[in-house]
């Protein structure tokens, strides 16, 4: 598809795209500027879409990709401020006093209980780790939604247990 046909088929899809982004947004406002977004990655990746295919489609995707990151976004932003403020002063004096030789072995004691992860349990919980919800690593997976719940589990339960040595319990007492 030629720059003219595609800019064409953008504009013909417009009013598609900003209905489609206020069902995501309920908010005029915020629906433009996703459909701005969508319509900027849209021409950016103009070489990616394949002549034959549902340009719709393929905006949809491009727009729904954009919301749920910039949610994302939004999310983890939101929660390192609440975080931040949930904190007491002594504790960032603890964490800030820490010992980097300490942080390095317990990151690589996480690393070597994670290799001990059977892929089938790795997987989810790293997509789970990352933000998804569970019913998106169902579809990525193409497993039921309780096996995707069970599988995280049992990652959990894996992890605790070659990790115990950093639990409350046992770090009280020297080990």
């Amino acid at each position: 598809m030629n720059t003219t046909d595609f800019n064409h088929q953008l504009s013909l899809n417009q009013n598609a795209l900003e209905s489609f982004a206020f069902k995501f947004t309920q908010d005029y406002e915020d629906a433009n500027d996703l459909v701005q977004d969508t319509l900027l990655k849209a021409m950016r990746y103009s070489r990616k879409f394949r002549d034959g295919t549902n340009f719709r489609g393929w905006l949809y995707t491009i727009m729904k990709n954009t919301f749920i990151n910039s949610y994302r976004r939004g999310v983890k932003t939101r929660s390192f401020i609440a975080t931040h403020e949930e904190i007491p002063v002594s504790q960032l004096q603890n964490s800030a006093t820490g010992n980097f030789g300490e942080n390095k072995f317990m990151l690589e004691d996480i690393h070597n209980a994670m290799k001990k992860l059977q892929p089938e349990y790795l997987t989810p919980f790293i997509k789970y780790f990352e933000g998804f919800k569970y019913h998106e690593i169902s579809e990525m997976l193409h497993v039921p939604i309780g096996t995707v719940k069970t599988r995280i589990h049992m990652a959990r339960g894996i992890l605790k247990k070659n990790l115990k040595m950093y639990t409350k319990e046992f770090a009280g007492n020297g080990y």
